[in-house]
């Protein structure tokens, strides 16, 4: 890695900016420092634009009061950005976290207003677009991420004009009815229509937007729903035209699916059927510990199923992943507790020595050993009660080029749209989510394997490349990105 100045000769074409980037600064034990790459989906899916085009990344390398000069890792120009602890807190713990995650979420917990935090997320969206005009070359094309950055948009359009800039936000968009309680909705909108081009997962999210632009800025929207994929409308702002669309994102399906034929995999994939006492049905979580994500609820039914001898526990386990987040905001506090005694009252009432029902860890999991459980589950419960996309349940389909396994899957995921096939589920009707359980538990094989086939030929046909491409290209054509309106659909295939 490079130190190298931010100069004319060492501007970029194309500029990500994102709250974190693709390489987080470590502090070892030694007192020496490291960077460890970030195994995203993001950065799977930008880094072969982002060399191809000598790209650069924004973004805050992961250690707070820490600063860092540009530098290039394996030919990418990463432009760090400092953030105190203060602002930590406050930008992205605050009013990320704990004001915009639960409103965006359908106010799954109260949002907090707090107009402190606001006033930093204000002064850290400015670094971020200061950062990103200064890493621009001239006409660049900067492509902003995500509900940490909303205001960036519009900063960095007064910073540098000639600039293309897209916005994607990668949680849903709320109703108006839920937005309008921001007391900052108004420069939160403003922000986003900085660019020229603001993506959603899905048309509903795109849908509020230009709502809200029409009733909070009275604006003149138009609207051309062409489907899941492509342009939705347009908002007249500043004698500019802002296009809005849903572009769903994806996983890198045919890496995973490669991955998941391996033979190490598959070794590894017998192995933990063996260390879980070789039971006949394995169910499994992968999710990271959010009041959104439905752990507790998919716990609740596994117990009322066992309670009522309708799951037998001498043939079935469940293995439940839950990733550390935001460990220091009360309601993730609140939320583990409440899951790891979950946890203990199943294997309490239902386990044997030596033989729990519920394999609980609460860590990060490497991607191989991920991977191997994907192949080893039979049924993978993904029950958030809202979530912009859910890219766990495509990491499974795409694990299962064996056409086994069963996915059951929340309607409230953005995945659902393109998921069809698999056991949608409401995550609010507790009889209806244990109902599905077990039939997805007890699906016969032809059954099983129709639906896989349907949901795998979807995944690996949208893949996490095709959506940074369909949006590059509606972003940088600036007219309709799919004229041709017959990929705009999911691939279905309808069980008979």
């Amino acid at each position: 890695m490079n130190n190298i100045g931010v100069d004319d000769e060492s501007r970029s074409n194309f500029v990500v900016v994102a709250n974190r980037l693709p390489v987080d600064l470590e502090h070892l034990p030694d007192g020496t420092t490291a960077w460890k790459r970030s195994p995203g989906g993001l950065v799977t899916a930008l880094e072969p634009i982002l060399r191809s085009k000598s790209g650069a990344w924004v973004g805050w390398p992961g250690v707070s009061d820490e600063r860092v000069e540009p530098f290039t890792d394996n030919g990418l120009t990463l432009c760090p950005i400092e953030l105190s602890a203060t602002d930590i807190v406050e930008y992205y713990e605050g009013f990320s976290n704990d004001t915009l995650w639960p409103l965006y979420h359908d106010v799954s917990v109260p949002p907090t207003f707090e107009r402190s935090w606001w006033h930093t997320y204000c002064a850290v969206n400015r670094r971020f677009a200061e950062e990103a005009a200064r890493c621009a070359a001239p006409e660049a094309t900067v492509w902003v991420q995500d509900y940490q950055l909303q205001l960036v948009p519009k900063m960095l359009r007064e910073l540098r004009p000639d600039l293309t800039i897209g916005f994607f936000l990668h949680i849903p968009f709320p109703p108006v009815e839920l937005f309008m309680q921001l007391p900052w909705r108004r420069e939160i909108v403003e922000g986003m229509l900085g660019a020229d081009l603001i993506g959603f997962h899905l048309p509903g999210g795109a849908d509020n937007f230009l709502f809200l632009a029409r009733r909070l800025l009275e604006l003149e929207t138009t609207n051309t729903s062409v489907g899941v994929r492509g342009a939705l409308g347009q908002v007249r702002f500043n004698e500019r035209t802002v296009q809005v669309g849903a572009f769903p994102i994806s996983v890198d399906s045919l890496a995973l699916e490669a991955m998941a034929k391996g033979s190490a995999i598959a070794a590894r994939a017998k192995e933990i059927r063996r260390e879980l006492g070789n039971p006949e049905k394995i169910l499994l979580g992968v999710d990271r510990l959010d009041y959104t994500k439905g752990i507790d609820l998919r716990l609740t039914a596994v117990k009322e199923l066992l309670d009522e001898g309708r799951l037998d526990a001498a043939r079935t386990v469940m293995v439940q992943l839950a990733t550390p987040s935001r460990e220091r905001v009360q309601h993730y506090i609140d939320l583990r507790s409440v899951i790891e005694e979950q946890v203990g009252h199943i294997n309490g009432d239902h386990g044997q020595i030596g033989h729990p029902i519920v394999h609980y860890l609460y860590q990060p999991v490497a991607r191989d050993e991920l991977v191997a459980l994907f192949v080893a589950a039979d049924v993978m419960l993904v029950t958030p009660m809202r979530d912009g996309m859910n890219l766990v349940a495509k990491e499974y389909v795409a694990c299962r080029g064996d056409l086994g396994g069963a996915l059951v899957l929340s309607e409230f995921t953005g995945a659902a749209m393109e998921l069809r096939q698999a056991y949608l589920v409401n995550p609010h009707d507790l009889d209806g989510v244990k109902n599905v359980i077990m039939t997805a538990l007890e699906q016969d094989s032809a059954s099983g394997r129709r639906r896989m086939t349907a949901l795998h030929h979807q995944v690996l046909t949208h893949d996490v490349h095709k959506w940074a491409e369909s949006f590059l290209a509606a972003l940088t054509s600036g007219n309709d990105p799919q004229s041709d309106t017959s990929d705009n659909e999911p691939d279905l295939v309808h069980n008979t």
